[in-house]
């Protein structure tokens, strides 16, 4: 017997898939096999896979479910910022895509926060709705509206966990949020406690730390509770509110000294360096480029790609951090394709004000994010594979409860 067979994206396949543009379509994208396999994490309802999406801004997405009945939403994984939130009655929000959008009084257990609550941090008054709004690094980017309680639907291997969380019901959006970044809504990560890290360790259903695989393919995974492995490289974070770490140096067929702190950012796709560490890394590429350059916007090294070029030809890169643990970078460069001709360029931006190290900085790593021990840690990792880790078991409950984005400040408003 023979059978043919078909890639996902195939055109055969794709006649079969929802309306391009809508959140079963995107959904679809993500490979939600539910792996969890015994390791006391806990994932979202829809599982723990996650995908980056190059339409949608280079960011990796995950589905949620919200509220009750739960809703779905796409929302992009982000390290650099703290509040979670979605488009909800919106007033100004991504046109063009058929997306969910939340509506409090859609669900038996939305409620509106007040302003004395304590996430509100006290800046507006009495029993009115906690204003919010949050501003983020992209250009004119942020999101506006008021914060709200509902249950965030989650599993383990073996229960379902509907945890009562507190989000942004975001009526305001700008910037980039209006293009492709995030139209869905954006999942923030950071250490704050408004973040729902801080919120699901704070109730007891994890230990206070998270992984985010992120695969070379583009598939990825996340899990709440994941402290890793005790092979794993590790680094302390600064004493800063987000995950900030040092770099000491920078090996790019020569090495090169230098000492800076980063931001490690799963919400901007790329890497974002201040000088002098961005001229000398960049300069040493282009003395080790072998190909004809070719400047694009917005990365100013890029090469045509000669006809006999491979990716052995690129210099490898690592960086070593502060704790001597070396980071190998497996993906700097991103391949362009333009109608008569491939060009690679170093996914390295120059920035301005701060350091930033992005998703492409990432790939090939399931990277632990440790608030207990105040730790990143890293490892080579397979994101389709499934391994013991050093992983807190879940925690009992007495009874079961109801583009490049960049970092944002979350403020409630006065």
């Amino acid at each position: 017997f023979s059978f043919k067979m078909h890639h996902r994206f195939s055109e055969p396949v794709k006649k079969w898939w929802p309306e391009k543009g809508s959140v079963d379509y995107y959904a679809a994208l993500v490979d939600r096999d539910r792996i969890v396999r015994g390791r006391g994490l806990i994932t979202f309802s829809d599982g723990n896979s996650t995908f980056r999406i190059s339409s949608l801004g280079f960011l990796h997405y995950t589905t949620v479910s919200l509220g009750t009945p739960g809703k779905k939403f796409l929302v992009a994984l982000d390290t650099g910022s703290d509040l979670f939130w979605v488009p909800c009655d919106c007033s100004k929000c991504a046109p063009d895509f058929e997306l969910n959008i939340y509506n409090p009084k859609g669900s038996s257990t939305s409620k509106k926060v007040t302003c004395n609550n304590s996430l509100c941090r006290n800046r507006c008054l009495g029993t009115s709705n906690c204003p919010y709004m949050v501003s983020y690094v992209s250009a004119d980017t942020s999101t506006s509206g008021i914060l709200i309680e509902d249950v965030l639907h989650l599993m383990t291997e073996d229960q379902v966990v509907d945890a009562a969380i507190t989000f942004g019901c975001g009526q305001v959006q700008t910037g980039s949020f209006l293009d492709v970044a995030a139209p869905n809504g954006l999942f923030g990560l950071g250490m704050e406690k408004v973040s729902v890290p801080s919120i699901l360790s704070r109730k007891g259903l994890i230990a206070d730390s998270f992984s985010m695989c992120f695969g070379r393919d583009g598939i990825g995974r996340i899990s709440f509770g994941d402290k890793g492995s005790p092979d794993q490289e590790e680094t302390p974070f600064n004493l800063n509110p987000m995950y900030n770490i040092s770099v000491i140096q920078i090996r790019l067929g020569t090495s090169i000294d230098t000492d800076f702190s980063a931001l490690f950012d799963s919400g901007t796709s790329f890497t974002y360096l201040v000088d002098p560490a961005y001229t000398r890394l960049s300069e040493s590429f282009n003395l080790q480029a072998q190909d004809r350059r070719d400047p694009r916007i917005p990365f100013e090294y890029c090469y045509d790609m000669s006809p006999g070029a491979n990716t052995s030809m690129i210099p490898s890169m690592s960086l070593t951090m502060k704790s001597g643990s070396p980071f190998l970078v497996y993906d700097p460069i991103i391949v362009i394709s333009t109608r008569a001709e491939l060009v690679y360029c170093l996914a390295v931006v120059k920035s301005p004000d701060f350091n930033i190290i992005g998703q492409n900085f990432m790939s090939g790593y399931r990277i632990v994010f440790d608030r207990e021990k105040f730790v990143l840690g890293w490892k080579k990792f397979n994101c389709s594979d499934v391994e013991d880790s050093n992983s807190f078991p879940l925690r009992p409950q007495n009874s079961p409860p109801a583009v490049a984005v960049g970092p944002g400040d979350y403020t409630p408003e006065a």
